[in-house]
Formats: structure tokens, sequence, C-alpha cells
């Protein structure tokens, strides 16, 4: 194995995983400025308000996005698996 093979499968790991954690943080971030302002529109300020909405808003999300978060997580792992061979020698 080279560097830059290294590097190669790092950075697309990384990529994977931003991918993967964005539509969950997209979601957790429009959820929380929504309740933030809805908080500072009426001067509420209960924490459960945040945490409960976001919360359902996460399950939402990996319900809709959950099969092609796996797809391409499987997807990845078996690229993986395949080329052990050929990175070995």
């Amino acid at each position: 194995m080279t560097p830059e093979l290294v590097l190669t499968i790092g950075r697309e790991a990384m990529l994977l995983a931003v991918m993967l954690a964005g539509p969950l943080l997209l979601a957790a971030l429009v959820v929380g400025l929504v309740i933030g302002f809805f908080q500072a529109a009426t001067q509420i300020n209960e924490m459960t308000l945040t945490f409960v909405p976001k919360l359902i808003a996460l399950a939402l999300v990996l319900a809709i996005a959950g099969p092609w978060m796996l797809h391409q997580m499987m997807d990845y792992t078996i690229a993986l698996v395949q080329h052990i061979p050929a990175w070995i020698g």
C-alpha cells in the first residue's frame, strides 16, 4: 500500500461520513433554528422544548434516509473488502 492509497481511502471515508451525517445535522439545525426563533418570540426558555422536536425530526429523517445511508455504507464496505487482495499484492 502506498501513502497515496491510504490517503485516498481516508478521504473517501471522511467524505462518506460527511454525506451520512449531513441530513441528520441539517435537520437538527433547521429544527433548532425554528424552535430558537419561537423561543425568542415568546420568551419561553424551556430546555425540553428544543430537545423533543429535534429528537422527533432526527427519527423522521433517519426513517426516510436510513435505507439510503445503509446502502452507501454497504457499498463503501464492499468496495473496500473487494480491493484488499489488489492492495496487498
